[in-house]
């Protein structure tokens, strides 16, 4: 397997005061293309520190980061920006949809930064709201959308530039159990295609839907293990049909 992600002894901390307070202390993670990452620990445990340094919305103090075999701890933010715009793709817990923008015009969002042409933008976004079941709702607003349809709009927003790597920060956060698992579905059927993936969750019952679950506290790694996958179908059907919309 080829990693996608390798971590190299990274650190992160903060100076306050006279104290030096660390995010993060020699974290040493590798990540293979193609495996469904779950990131775990209570808040404080810099579980979110470290995925804002795989994005590449923060840099480490020091330590290594290599994505897709590229150095990228010590770039500039203009680099980092277009590492971003074009290898990863985020999903957050609250959607970050445009209120009055249509489902394909929230999904064209970077496209359009990446200075894609119009007639492209338009069949990239909607090939991608069919993929993720949205292909009758590409002209409604976020208001005329369900919780999880919204999140489906942010699943194929982060997937409309081709992306190496999907982020997602607590992406069941806002929405009932049925549609958490509903999402939890979909991950997993982009991650059957090959798709790299990495959330961020406090609750075990979503990190049972991934192959890996690591395990933060304190800013360091204290578990780090191959999991038995829940099948998210399988737990689908053995749910009630109630608690909001797919």
């Amino acid at each position: 397997m080829t990693a996608l992600i390798q971590t190299r002894n990274i650190t992160k901390e903060y100076v306050m005061g006279e104290h030096r307070v660390y995010a993060l202390r020699n974290v040493s993670i590798r990540i293979d293309e193609g495996e469904f990452v779950a990131i775990m620990g209570a808040s404080g445990s810099g579980k979110s520190t470290f995925m804002n340094l795989l994005g590449c919305l923060d840099l480490p103090t020091c330590g290594d980061y290599f994505l897709a075999g590229e150095e990228v701890s010590h770039l500039n933010n203009d680099a980092l920006a277009t590492i971003r715009n074009r290898r990863i793709g985020f999903v957050f817990q609250q959607f970050n949809l445009l209120p009055r923008t249509s489902a394909q015009e929230n999904v064209e969002l970077p496209l359009l930064y990446a200075n894609v042409p119009p007639a492209e933008r338009k069949e990239r976004a909607l090939t991608r709201l069919a993929q993720v079941g949205l292909g009758d709702r590409t002209q409604h607003k976020p208001a005329e959308l369900s919780g999880g349809q919204q999140q489906r709009v942010a699943i194929a927003r982060g997937l409309v530039n081709n992306p190496s790597l999907i982020l997602a920060d607590e992406p069941t956060g806002a929405l009932d159990s049925r549609t958490s698992v509903e999402i939890m579905a979909l991950l997993q059927q982009l991650s059957h295609q090959g798709m790299t993936i990495v959330i961020v969750t406090h609750e075990r019952e979503i990190a049972d839907f991934a192959a890996r679950i690591i395990t933060f506290r304190d800013g360091q790694v204290i578990s780090d293990v191959i999991n038995e996958a829940k099948d998210a179908e399988t737990a689908l059907a053995d749910m009630p049909l109630t608690g909001g919309a797919p």
